[in-house]
């Protein structure tokens, strides 16, 4: 069986998540008042591009877009501070108004059509069409908004937005520190 430091790659940073220690990178990546806090675990082929497709999916399930097993929300609308599993900072996310626009966008763009096409078909009475077609708009919205916002927090992710990019930014300054 081989050793832990035998592994290369995202082998090493799974086995760690296992055991709880940081892989060697990753406490290389880490400022010594960051060590005793929570540890980073750097994710993709050498801490480059991160997979926007899979980072997308597993925010569109709600779950950490790191490690895909973590859930991602603490309630119906807040994203948690740190993934439960894989200890991914998720502070860093900046979703704001995003996931209500898109959801009126979707929510707007299905309902239109379908009222039009209701009201041509059958002719029901208009209270009856705006009570059946407020309901479905009221319970599309409350189950497509937090999958919204976990797509948000997925792409923010994936391509390294306000924040989430911290271990590109602290080895690229430790680069810099050991050339001068």
């Amino acid at each position: 069986m081989k050793d832990e430091t035998d592994r290369g790659g995202d082998e090493a940073a799974v086995a760690d998540r296992r055991d709880g220690r940081p892989s060697e990178r990753a406490a290389a990546a880490q400022t010594p008042s960051d060590r005793s806090a929570t540890f980073y675990v750097p994710h993709g082929p050498d801490f480059g591009e991160r997979e926007l497709s899979q980072a997308v999916w597993r925010g569109w399930r709600r779950r950490c877009p790191a490690c895909g097993t973590g859930p991602m929300m603490k309630n119906y609308l807040k994203v948690r501070d740190s993934c439960t599993v894989c200890s991914e900072e998720l502070h860093h996310q900046r979703a704001d108004d995003g996931p209500a626009y898109l959801t009126i966008l979707v929510v707007g763009h299905v309902m239109a059509p379908l009222l039009g096409a209701a009201w041509a078909a059958w002719r029901p009475d208009p209270a009856v069409l705006a009570t059946v077609f407020a309901i479905g708009t009221v319970s599309a919205s409350l189950w497509l908004l937090p999958r919204f916002k976990g797509m948000m927090v997925g792409f923010q992710w994936a391509k390294r937005m306000h924040g989430f990019a911290t271990d590109l930014v602290t080895t690229a300054a430790k680069g810099k520190e050991e050339s001068a």
